[in-house]
């Protein structure tokens, strides 16, 4: 692409924003190279990754992208046979958690979206467990080699610390010795050198026999070893020496067995700087209110309600437009800062952001073509350097411009033609338009002169265009209006603003009757076109939103219809099965019958017809029960509050009420699992004998007290899979009449815990809770204290 174009449609600052975004340096660094590319299948590719980013957000704000640094330097060292610092594996170890948990994050997770190039991305990422360990185990998070590195290690500095506790005895107790309080100038034990020494008088130097390391400035203190420690002090210097071998010995090992994984730590750089700067496009998508436009070939721009990136969201006004569809030539006029260029900018920059993989803030149905080449003259250009009018500053870019056009180009011209004599400005515009037309260019101009409206209403594939102007508040509404070629409204203006009548008559007289003329019928077209064409576009919106309610209703009756059947049928299979079981259990008795003596033949008759008859009247009311559902009172119900039962007839169902009648006498019923909409007089009061309630609650209590737990362990689960599991604990809980539970979530960092405090602050049944005691189990713990 052009630079100067990019330059002229602001794409560095959106360059910058999306840096900006970047969580690392890395990403950073793949931000800064972003640019607009003609490859169809990449631009989709970068676009599904956008998109898929900005859907992982959505669902999972916690991404784990930190510890993603550069070690470039680091792994070139190990390359070339060099020992890293302890500090270099802190990078290292940080780079390869990164990558373990992004991968775990990616393909571990129960997802409920799918990003196939997020995964494919990240399952690409090495898992490099042994060199993470060796590190850990290695290098302690100061950055200092720990102890534990190797027995040798241990050993040395286990010495080291000896050898100073026995140098500090000598010294202590000759500092707080009282002889020698008179030779030193203060009490104390410093290091010089790496040497401990004492503070001597000057004047008392030969009273302390020793080494001289040093002397303050003044020279009024000599800092002195005494004799009694020098071979302490040597001792302790060569351990040092001796330390300094081995964690060089130490670091030299790891720095080896790191070279052996350099190849898939570039491999995961790679990989770690592509996922941090897709994440930072997922972020500028969502601070723009963008979404992924559709990728055509063809040379075609489609923007609905498109708003200017870097133009404040409560101060841009939405621009709809479309090009290379019914025309390939948009001509706009209107008035100074009426927004033709916003218009041109706009259409530009979004071309570029998304040809860069980049969304646009512009509203869903949107679609931009790939252009192989952008051109915009927009602005002011003179140079008085190069001695440039600007007239001439903006033929020389033109000329480049049309140099280089062809059917695959997009040219932005902004006020073609100015800067020169009106009638020479505009014949050369009308040329320079029939050249690119002629070329199959896609263009946009903006311009002031009259003539080009005439050209463009008269013209084939070529489409006049205006900015709204307010003739009584005298200021621009910033709409595109296309078909609908602009006023200047001069004297409309001038009226206005207090010019006199005269000479606003005397202007208006001097323009010929053909120009008024022309004119005039050309606003007539375009504006009666207009309304045509507004009131088509109106009709088919209202059409298609009637077919899709359509739809949508008669996909809910059939789904409803479906449900209701399933539940018809199923309670006629159970009504099947009870029928089956009673008519074995009457063969099982007339076989018992059979069996009896025949003295007790005639009293055995009497008690197979008795148990027939209980059988059939058993029979009836199983059957009635299952079929009929439960007793209605077959009147219309008034003020029906949540949790009351009905009865729907036309689905021969009882039901829930789970949302109270809305103004137009609708209301939501759960039957089973399924949740329907009715009108208030398709329902019936159900009837229910309190006994029977009051037994089967008191039953659940029962179960419910010998089953429930005073604690509750849900460890390892994640936040959306513990919510439902904690709140239906509570219920059992609560129904038991448990009066204190526990709850169980470890510690970890602390997310689960807070979502689920959250979660019991607004729980109906929790009267209070609190942390977890000493002997409770602390902060994994939470306490919680059940209403009564």
């Amino acid at each position: 692409m052009n630079e100067f174009t990019l330059k002229k449609l602001e794409f560095d600052k959106i360059k910058t924003r999306l840096i900006n975004e970047c969580s690392s340096g890395l990403g950073k660094e793949v931000a800064k190279t972003i640019e607009p590319i003609t490859d169809l299948e990449l631009i989709q590719v970068w676009q599904q990754e956008t998109s898929e980013g900005v859907l992982i957000r959505r669902y999972e704000p916690q991404i784990p992208l930190g510890g993603i640094v550069d070690i470039g330097i680091q792994i070139r060292k190990a390359e070339i046979g060099g020992i890293l610092e302890a500090e270099e594996f802190l990078k290292v170890f940080d780079i390869l958690s990164a990558s373990r948990k992004l991968k775990r994050f990616f393909l571990n997770n129960k997802k409920q979206y799918s990003c196939p190039r997020m995964e494919l991305l990240s399952g690409q990422l090495n898992i490099i467990k042994e060199l993470e360990d060796e590190i850990e185990k290695i290098i302690s998070s100061d950055g200092e080699v720990r102890d534990t590195a190797s027995s040798t290690l241990l050993n040395l500095r286990r010495k080291m610390v000896t050898l100073q506790n026995r140098i500090k005895e000598k010294l202590d107790s000759l500092v707080k010795s009282d002889n020698s309080n008179k030779f030193l100038q203060d009490s104390i034990i410093t290091i010089r050198g790496d040497r401990y020494v004492v503070p001597v008088k000057q004047e008392y130097r030969n009273q302390v026999p020793g080494i001289i390391h040093d002397q303050s400035g003044s020279g009024a203190t000599l800092f002195i070893e005494p004799m009694a420690v020098v071979e302490l002090n040597n001792d302790l210097r060569k351990t040092h020496s001796d330390e300094r071998d081995e964690i060089l010995r130490i670091l030299s090992e790891l720095s080896a067995k790191m070279a052996q994984y350099t190849e898939d730590l570039k491999m995961n750089l790679d990989i770690l700087s592509k996922i941090d700067f897709i994440f930072a496009k997922a972020r500028l998508s969502e601070k723009l209110d963008a979404i992924e436009p559709k990728i055509v070939l063809e040379r075609k721009i489609t923007i609905k309600r498109g708003r200017h990136p870097l133009i404040p969201f409560n101060e841009v006004v939405p621009l709809t437009i479309s090009l290379g569809e019914d025309f390939g030539l948009l001509v706009i006029t209107g008035p100074n800062t009426g927004g033709k260029t916003v218009t041109l900018k706009t259409v530009g920059l979004f071309v570029l952001m998304a040809q860069s993989g980049l969304h646009i803030p512009a509203d869903i149905g949107s679609s931009i073509g790939i252009f192989q080449k952008v051109f915009a003259d927009i602005g002011d250009e003179q140079s008085i350097e190069q001695s440039l009018s600007t007239f001439s500053s903006h033929m020389t870019n033109i000329v480049k411009i049309l140099e280089q056009a062809d059917d695959f180009t997009l040219v932005l011209l902004d006020e073609l033609g100015a800067g020169t004599d009106p009638s020479e400005g505009a014949a050369l515009a009308i040329s320079i338009l029939e050249f690119l037309k002629a070329k199959n260019t896609k263009l946009i101009a903006t311009t002031h002169y009259s003539e080009l409206k005439t050209y463009a209403f008269n013209e084939p594939k070529v489409q006049n265009a205006s900015m709204e102007f307010d003739i009584k508040t005298l200021r621009p509404t910033y709409k595109l209006l296309i078909g609908v070629p602009g006023k200047s409204n001069a004297f409309e203006i001038a009226g206005r603003l207090g010019l006199q009548d005269e000479i606003v008559l005397k202007a208006r007289s001097l323009i010929s009757q053909d120009e008024k003329d022309v004119a005039e019928l050309i606003e007539n077209l375009e504006s009666n076109r207009l309304t045509s064409e507004l009131s088509r576009q109106e009709a088919e919106n209202k059409l298609k939103l009637v077919e899709e309610k359509l739809v949508s209703i008669k996909q809910q009756e059939t789904k409803i219809n479906a449900s209701a059947d399933n539940i018809i049928r199923k309670a006629q299979e159970e009504a099947l099965q009870i029928i089956k079981k009673a008519r074995k259990e009457s063969e099982d008795i007339i076989k018992e019958i059979r069996q009896l003596a025949k003295e007790e033949i005639i009293k055995a008759e009497n008690k197979a017809l008795d148990l027939k008859k209980e059988l059939e009247n058993k029979e009836d009311k199983l059957t009635s029960k299952v079929l009929k559902g439960p007793k209605v009172t077959g009147q219309k119900p008034k003020d029906l509050k949540i949790g009351q039962e009905v009865f729907i007839p036309k689905l021969n169902q009882a039901g829930t009420v789970i949302a109270e009648p809305n103004n137009n006498e609708e209301l939501q019923v759960q039957t089973g699992i399924i949740k329907i909409t009715v009108k208030l007089n398709e329902v019936q009061m159900v009837e229910r004998k309190k006994e029977i309630t009051q037994r089967g609650i008191g039953k659940i209590v029962s179960n419910k007290s010998e089953s429930i737990k005073t604690e509750f362990d849900f460890r390892g689960s994640n936040v959306e899979e513990a919510i439902p599991l904690v709140d239906k604990y509570l219920d059992d809980a609560y129904l038991s009449g448990l009066s204190q539970v526990y709850l169980i979530h470890g510690k970890g960092t602390g997310v689960l815990r807070n979502y689920i405090r959250e979660m019991l602050k607004k729980h109906p049944h929790v009267k209070s809770m609190r942390t977890g005691g000493f002997d409770e189990g602390g902060s994994g713990v939470t306490v919680v204290e059940l209403k009564r």
